[in-house]
Order: structure tokens, then C-alpha cells, then sequence
């Protein structure tokens, strides 16, 4: 497959998977020849775009296509299994949408098929590829904040409530993906939910996470579709310093911090805390798509120049995570991970 035109296939062309044609046409190293919806209100906007593609109500005409390399799944998660299981059994290579799957029973499946029928299985982690997580992740690996205390997130904002998944599957996996790239070696140790249906009739519209790990890290992370205000930030204190990530902000997304505080408790009084208030760092990111990023990204592992960054097990990891939070919800307390999948 090594410099040819990789042909995709496109099923679900909504907001998201419009993206995706978008995309891997701008590429120059993608063809879009099909695209499938079930809503002829989405495939007459791909009509009008792009009159030359293969429009059809029934993506099993892009699986019969030998010609087709890779086929883009961006439609309800509760229909990822059934399609992607499909298109591995015809021997695509896959990208989708996340979550990737509803259960981790259904991840493993997909995993294991995918090798059986030698293709890859790429999943829309799309913050993975942004400018900020990975100068995030340069900035965490360079060991200019130190040794880890914490890793605080808050993603909120009003609405839309969703039919199918609470508020957790909705938007935890944007943060559980970021975190995983960011620190892949660790490993959790238990898991804690306090979630809350307020205005959804039978799922959770707000929930915070407590996931803690080795050495008292812990991740917390807030969720909610029941705020006035839109925000998109995350706080990663260090021992020797903290870095802001605000995903709102139009230029300074990033700042790093040489803020610190040290107890002394061999002094006579209880507390005798010493401050460290030093210089804010703003540092220059490259300007980019991170959607572009991804699906050059994709054709360097099809043409077999570049390993996957989020392959099917990477995609598992969050829907082991998401899993985890629904027996968290359920149980109504805090659950030791090696007991969460017994």
C-alpha cells in the first residue's frame, strides 16, 4: 500500500463524520469515493458539496468495494460494534468515533478480530494530535513541573443533553484519552463517581470523577451539561511547578507556572508554609488542525511509515474507564480497579 491513494469510505456524514470527508479529501493523499447515512437531510449536503462521490443509504455497498482501504465510522455509539465489526470481517482497516465501543467485552471482540483478519483499528481521539496536548505532553516529559501530584479537569457546559449516554460517556472520554497520552505507564488503583440526574429523566447530567493511582495521584475530573458558562480547562500540579491548559482561550492555551508551596512541620507551629511564586510561561504552540494531523497520521500507518498513536487498545483503555465510572454510579461508592471486571 506503500505512496498510493488510500480510498475511504464514510459512514455517518453528520456534523463529525462531514469533518472527516472534509479531511481526508484535503489531504491530496485520500480519495472519499462513498459516503452513507441513514437521513437524506446529511447526504444532501454531501450532494451538494461533492457531486462526485458514491452516495448510498446502505454502507454494506462500501464494504463489498475491494478498492476501499479504510472506512470512517462516525455514528452512534451504540452502533459502533455491529458496524465495525462488519468492516473488519471484510477486511477494512477502521477508524471510529469515539467511545469506541459501549462495553469492554465489545472492545476486546473488535481487538481480537481486527488481528485475525490482519487490519488496524484506529480510534477519533482527535485531542491526541492537538498542538496543546502535545506540547503538554513535552512539557510533563521534560520534568519541568517534577514529580506528579495531580491532574484536575473541568469540561462543562449547557446542554445538549444526550438520548443514549450520560453525561460521562458524552464528555469524560476527551479527558480520559488526553490523560492516557499524556501519562501511558500509569495505571489506576481505584475509582469514585459522584454523579447526580437533574434535569435527564434517567441518565446522570453531572458527575465528578475521582480516579486515584500509585503515590496518591489522583485525576478528578468534572462533567456537566448544566452550566451558564462553557469551559475546557485542566490543571497539572507538580513538585516543582503546575501547568493551565484552557481549551477556550483564543492564544494563551497554555501557561506553565513556577508556583509551588513547601511545609515545614519540624518548626513549632503547626503550619509554617513557604511560598514559591516565580515567573508564567506562556509558550508558543504550532497552529494547526488536529483532525488534519490525525488523518495524515492514518495514511502513514496504512502505507506502514508510522505506528498507530490510538489504536484499539488505546480506545479500550477509555471505555475501561467509562466502564468503571458506571459501576462507581451504580455502587454508590469508591471501587478497587482490579475489582471493577471481575
Amino acid at each position: 500500500m506503500e505512496n498510493k491513494m488510500i480510498n475511504v469510505g464514510v459512514i455517518g456524514v453528520g456534523y463529525w463524520g462531514g469533518n472527516l470527508v472534509r479531511v481526508f479529501l484535503s489531504t491530496g493523499r485520500s480519495n472519499v469515493k462513498y459516503v452513507s447515512d441513514l437521513h437524506e437531510k446529511n447526504l444532501n449536503k454531501i450532494r451538494m458539496a461533492y457531486p462526485d462521490m458514491i452516495i448510498t443509504k446502505n454502507y454494506a455497498d462500501i464494504l463489498k468495494d475491494k478498492q476501499i482501504d479504510l472506512v470512517c465510522i462516525a455514528t452512534p455509539p451504540e452502533s459502533h460494534f455491529e458496524i465495525a465489526k462488519k468492516c473488519i470481517l471484510a477486511k477494512k482497516n477502521i477508524l471510529i468515533e469515539k467511545p469506541m465501543t459501549k462495553t469492554v467485552k465489545e472492545g476486546k471482540v473488535l481487538i481480537g478480530l481486527a488481528r485475525k483478519n490482519k487490519v488496524q483499528i484506529f480510534v477519533d481521539h482527535t485531542f491526541v494530535f492537538s498542538a496543546t496536548v502535545r506540547k503538554l505532553k513535552s512539557i510533563i516529559d521534560e520534568g519541568k513541573i517534577g514529580g506528579l501530584l495531580y491532574f484536575d479537569s473541568e469540561r462543562i457546559n449547557l446542554g445538549l443533553l444526550q438520548k443514549d449516554v450520560n453525561v460521562i460517556w458524552d464528555l469524560a472520554p476527551h479527558d480520559f484519552s488526553i490523560f492516557n497520552y499524556l501519562f501511558p505507564k500509569l495505571n489506576p488503583e481505584s475509582v469514585q463517581v459522584f454523579a447526580s440526574k437533574h434535569k435527564h429523566p434517567y441518565l446522570e447530567d453531572i458527575a465528578h470523577i475521582m480516579i486515584r493511582y500509585k503515590n496518591d495521584f489522583i485525576m478528578h475530573i468534572h462533567v456537566s451539561w448544566l452550566s451558564p458558562v462553557k469551559i475546557r480547562k485542566i490543571i497539572i500540579s507538580g513538585d516543582k511547578g503546575m501547568v493551565w491548559y484552557d481549551d477556550i482561550h483564543p492564544f494563551e492555551k497554555i501557561k506553565i507556572y513556577d508556583k509551588g508551596v513547601h511545609v515545614n512541620f519540624n518548626k513549632e507551629t503547626a503550619f509554617f508554609p513557604i511560598y514559591r511564586d516565580g515567573d508564567i510561561i506562556t509558550p508558543k504552540l504550532n497552529n494547526y488542525e488536529p483532525l488534519n494531523l490525525e488523518a495524515n497520521h492514518i495514511i502513514d500507518c496504512l502505507h506502514g511509515s508510522d505506528n498507530p498513536v490510538v489504536d484499539g487498545n488505546e480506545g479500550l483503555k477509555v471505555v475501561q474507564l467509562l466502564e468503571a465510572c458506571d459501576k462507581a454510579v451504580s455502587l454508590k461508592r469508591e471501587v478497587r480497579w482490579k475489582g471493577i471486571f471481575n
